[in-house]
């Protein structure tokens, strides 16, 4: 059996470790990196993440004149959490996030060389106000996978880089404890096992998103049954099966009830796994409808301003599906996927390609993709013919013919009237979405569904997606792994979503989006100076 000695070992080659890591050879201590993925997949769920980060005070709000905040931020998050008796440690990590973003994940990412779009998002703006009271997401360019690739390449160039030992294809099967410390771990390597002795260890493995099975036995029932038509936005090693080793070990493992799922899920074109979905970024201007084909209410679906309602509201559906419908114009202008790869000039760093595209309204090429190979995207001429589409595509008459036309019809009717006599609240919304430049950029102005210039009609269903957990190990604020009576598990700590990305649930209940590569980030970096202090 092949055995491997360091000071430290970090378990999981995503952000949170790759950031440890590099923070360890900052501190010149010796650290072996343990990842179950074979190179070139190594960054986890980050390598394919779109890249967006929730900051506050940084050069490019103040270039947007947004005044914000701090301590603004962290109002604002306690509003979207609904932290409760029991989180102490979220709490204390939401507090410090607000406090420290700005130096320990964006001037530590600039210095690095990652840049961010100029434009300043704003997401998850709360359905009355209980979310991001200012826009704060910001997108990196290059994405995810571009925030991977500046890791590893400071990694490989680092002076110190003789101090990182790196085994792949490895997957960790116990942690290792003597005399009340862990000591090190054991892992599968394909055709043998291999052994690693170290002071300390860092768990970085990520959440349970990617295990059905887990999903599905931790479901919150406010977001209605247990849905059997979920898709899979994450990969399945993503599995939870160091919480399972940790909890073994005395280890708290909390809040896996609270995932940060997306109602709008569709097949991928091309499936990497079993259920394999793609989350997408609704569109403002479509229709939100049931599977009978009528708009769902008397409150209408609208993206950007609650991710958890938008998922009860689909759990509870029949079927627990939704269709969007709207036309080939909605799609081109506001249509979009989340991740890395369905944003290639994000990805490949285009400023020009997608300055052109915002400013023309749009790229047909992904609506087009969609549309020649989703399996849950249908087109047609009339509503009528939309309406036998979609139910050719589940299989059964379910669609309300006469009734769809009819909400088809009074919400074109509801788009020509004057502003002052708009009563209805998704109406409202656009109104205030198109209030924020590079929201008015990417949402139509008052685009009838019905206009025969503008279509085919498009009918996507829309399923809901698992994508990350909220809830993991407890840690303190140096991430060290705390156990049932509250004390610190010598020799061990995690980071990144195995730690519900701090505390064991720094988000509470709900995220304001943004908040998970960062925070990633944050609790890495956060356990090397625990460790590096003798913590």
């Amino acid at each position: 059996m092949p055995t491997y000695s360091s000071e430290v070992a970090v378990i999981g080659a995503g952000l949170a470790g790759l950031s440890a890591c590099l923070e360890l050879l900052d501190h010149d201590i010796p650290v072996i990196l343990l990842d179950g993925s074979r190179e070139p997949r190594l960054g986890g769920q980050a390598h394919d993440a779109f890249g967006g980060m929730l900051l506050v005070d940084t050069p490019e709000q103040a270039r947007q004149r947004i005044p914000d905040s701090p301590e603004r931020l962290f109002d604002d998050w306690l509003r979207a959490a609904r932290f409760g008796p029991g989180d102490h440690w979220g709490r204390a990590w939401a507090e410090t996030y607000a406090h420290q973003c700005r130096g320990e994940v964006y001037d530590w990412l600039r210095r690095l060389g990652v840049r961010f779009v100029p434009s300043v998002q704003w997401v998850e703006r709360g359905l009355y106000g209980d979310g991001n009271s200012l826009p704060r997401y910001h997108i990196a360019w290059g994405c995810g996978r571009g925030m991977v690739e500046t890791l590893l390449h400071h990694l490989n160039k680092h002076p110190n880089r003789h101090r990182l030992t790196t085994v792949t294809g490895c997957r960790i099967k116990t942690l290792d404890m003597a005399a009340g410390r862990v000591v090190g771990c054991l892992g599968d390597a394909g055709a043998t096992e291999i052994r690693v002795a170290a002071e300390h260890v860092l768990v970085c493995t990520g959440g349970i998103a990617g295990n059905p099975d887990k999903v599905r036995q931790y479901w919150d029932p406010a977001l209605g049954p247990v849905p059997d038509n979920m898709l899979s936005g994450t990969h399945p090693d993503i599995d939870g099966a160091l919480h399972e080793q940790v909890a073994a070990l005395g280890g708290q493992v909390v809040n896996l009830q609270r995932m940060w799922n997306y109602a709008a899920g569709v097949g991928h074109p091309e499936p990497a796994w079993p259920g394999h979905g793609l989350s997408l970024i609704p569109p403002r201007s479509a229709l939100w409808m049931d599977g009978h084909g009528r708009r769902i209410g008397p409150m209408p679906l609208v993206s950007g301003f609650d991710t958890r309602e938008l998922c009860r509201w689909t759990g509870h559906l029949p079927y627990q599906y939704s269709w969007q419908v709207l036309n080939y114009r909605i799609a081109v202008k506001e249509l979009a996927i989340s991740g890395t790869d369905t944003n290639p000039d994000f990805r490949d760093r285009r400023i020009m390609k997608v300055l052109w595209n915002t400013l023309k309204g749009g790229d047909p090429s992904l609506v087009d993709w969609l549309i020649d190979h989703c399996p849950d995207v249908v087109t047609a001429e009339t509503p009528e013919a939309l309406a036998v589409r979609m139910d050719e595509r589940v299989g059964e008459a379910r669609v309300d013919v006469s009734g769809m036309v009819n909400d088809l019809l009074a919400w074109d009717a509801a788009l020509g009237r004057h502003a002052r006599w708009h009563n209805d609240d998704q109406l409202r919304r656009i109104r205030q979405l198109r209030d924020w430049t590079p929201d008015r950029l990417r949402t139509c102005r008052r685009q009838p569904i019905l206009d025969r210039t503008a279509g085919p009609l498009v009918a996507i269903r829309e399923r809901l997606i698992s994508r990350k957990s909220m809830g993991g190990m407890l840690t303190d604020l140096h991430s060290r792994v705390l156990d049932r009576s509250g004390k610190v598990i010598p020799g061990l700590y995690a980071a990144g979503e195995a730690a519900g990305f701090g505390g064991g649930g720094i988000c509470g209940v709900r995220s304001l989006e943004g908040t998970f590569l960062s925070s990633c980030i944050l609790t890495g970096r956060r356990a090397v100076r625990g460790i590096a202090g003798g913590l």
